[in-house]
């Protein structure tokens, strides 16, 4: 898109204005690992985990040679999910797209309820909050693929080759299917409740990764086959999801755990985590996100199953439980 007019930040400098922006933390269903190598993911936002950025004039004259836009007074594990490196790449790229000619101080705060290490997303939805309140503060209105593409630039510094779910989904106000890095937002055809419990320990994604590569190169036949069986359980689990069919939708959830598991990727807390679940009633479990410890998903039928399942899982060992509806979840301004 044409960059915009810039507008010289000094003749704001002197204001109270501040940006704000708001993203959450997410979830994937089904396509973990698999998206990495193009394979389809589905992924849901969970407003439970919220994060919010501002950012204000600082004031400060930066020297004329300063490439650097922002500095960062940051509150929790902003600097740890972000990161001082994704950080930076952040603000060039926002400039260049922006058209942010000029060099400016900013102060930006960043409230983040999302667990570092999760596969909660935390890394994009701080990167998005950022942008958002960023593009806020300088009147920047960015669309839906610069946002995307801006938060994608943190996201490679945090994690490598990043597949581009954790962006797309960090942003939605519904369940999305991830493929070809395009997102197309799904209805739901039932009410729907997904359970995340966190099982207190951090997911180690670089290690899954590794795990997957050597087995991969070990049987190169097995990539072929774990990826076609992931790409059928995802479409068959999107079917069900639009359909209504709560039950078939489950089974494809607890398959996809099975999936994930006999590749070496979950833990005997979380398969201990998914086996409550499943006995308390929830339709179907598997962990998520990276694997080798974070969280566990449930799937409840409504409000009051979801609250029983999340009790069960936390005796069950379970440091923290959120909730999140299938159906929309986030308001969009749509």
């Amino acid at each position: 898109m044409p960059a915009p007019m810039p507008v010289p930040w000094r003749a704001h400098a002197e204001t109270d204005l501040v940006g704000e922006g708001r993203a959450c933390g997410k979830v994937i269903l089904l396509g973990e690992h698999a998206v990495v190598y193009g394979a389809p993911a589905v992924a849901i936002p969970v407003p439970a985990l919220p994060v919010e950025a501002s950012a204000a004039w600082s004031g400060s004259l930066a020297r004329q040679d300063e490439i650097s836009l922002l500095t960062t007074a940051v509150v929790d594990t902003s600097v740890l999910t972000l990161g001082t490196d994704g950080l930076h790449r952040l603000i060039s790229a926002f400039r260049k797209i922006a058209g942010v000619r000029e060099t400016a101080w900013v102060d930006v705060c960043v409230d983040c309820e999302i667990p570092f290490g999760r596969g909660l997303g935390s890394s994009a939805a701080h990167a998005r909050a950022v942008v958002l309140a960023l593009g806020e503060l300088f009147g920047r209105q960015l669309d839906d693929r610069a946002i995307f593409d801006l938060v994608q630039i943190a996201e490679n510094v945090a994690h490598g080759n990043a597949s581009g779910v954790d962006a797309a989904a960090v942003g939605s106000p519904v369940p999305i299917l991830f493929s070809d890095r395009v997102a197309e937002r799904l209805s739901v055809g039932f009410d729907g409740v997904v359970v995340v419990a966190d099982s207190g320990v951090a997911g180690k994604t670089k290690d899954a990764v590794e795990l997957l590569r050597q087995r991969f190169e070990r049987a190169p036949e097995s990539r072929m086959d774990f990826m076609g069986r992931s790409a059928d359980l995802t479409y068959a689990a999107v079917k069900e999801l639009t359909e209504g069919r709560a039950r078939d939708f489950g089974s494809s959830l607890t398959a996809a755990h099975e999936l994930l598991r006999g590749m070496g990727l979950s833990t005997d807390l979380i398969d201990r985590l998914v086996d409550v679940a499943l006995d308390a009633g929830s339709l179907g479990a598997k962990i998520t996100g990276g694997g080798l410890g974070g969280c566990a998903i449930a799937l409840a039928r409504g409000l009051e199953t979801a609250g029983m399942i999340a009790r069960r899982l936390e005796e069950a060992g379970a440091v923290r439980t959120w909730s999140a509806p299938l159906r929309r979840c986030v308001d969009d301004g749509g």
